[in-house]
């Protein structure tokens, strides 16, 4: 299953189960807080020690391809020249900024707002999100870096193929003459 139509189905039955829970006994609603925060404390946990297993890996395999350009920009798609190791690196500080927009996100939902299901369903979603994290998956639970977890890893789509950097000899030679042209 796309990871775009399982996150809409756990969300959507979270969002069921959620509403059989009374989040007005102060009880229950301090048990919701204290699972959300230790789902957040384990995510950070989770991504600060794969961040650690990649810097004591130290892969230094030359990894090349061609960042398109934005859609509405007008300028040219570059050529990126990194390591793997900074490559997984730059991925997992990615995973751990969308971590905190969220934790940042619910405070003030919560805090301001006053709304307590969402606390709930992002706490299912954090343990999923731990899951769907490619870095984790190759650092972690020890899969091989083929298919799906390919470096440069492709942006999951919902619709149609995934999209994301061209690793073709072709579209790097292209950016490679584009990049000698601008030198000289």
């Amino acid at each position: 299953m796309n990871a775009g139509v399982a996150n809409l189905v756990i969300s959507l039955g979270a969002m069921q189960l959620a509403r059989k829970i009374p989040f007005d006994d102060p009880v229950v609603l301090n048990y919701v807080r204290i699972g959300y925060v230790a789902v957040q404390v384990i995510v950070l946990a989770v991504f600060y020690y794969v961040s650690l297993t990649i810097k004591k890996k130290n892969d230094q395999t030359v990894l090349k391809y061609v960042e398109p350009a934005s859609p509405m920009s007008q300028e040219e798609p570059k050529l990126v020249t990194t390591t793997v190791r900074d490559y997984d690196l730059s991925e997992t500080s990615k995973l751990l900024r969308s971590t905190y927009m969220g934790i940042a996100m619910m405070a003030v939902m919560h805090i301001y707002f006053h709304f307590t299901q969402p606390l709930f369903i992002q706490g299912l979603m954090g343990l999923k999100n731990i899951y769907d994290a490619k870095p984790v998956a190759i650092h972690i639970l020890g899969r091989p870096a083929t298919g799906d977890l390919k470096r440069p890893f492709k942006a999951p789509s919902m619709f149609g193929a995934p999209s994301g950097p061209q690793t073709d000899a072709a579209a790097i030679a292209e950016a490679e003459k584009r990049v000698g042209k601008k030198d000289e």
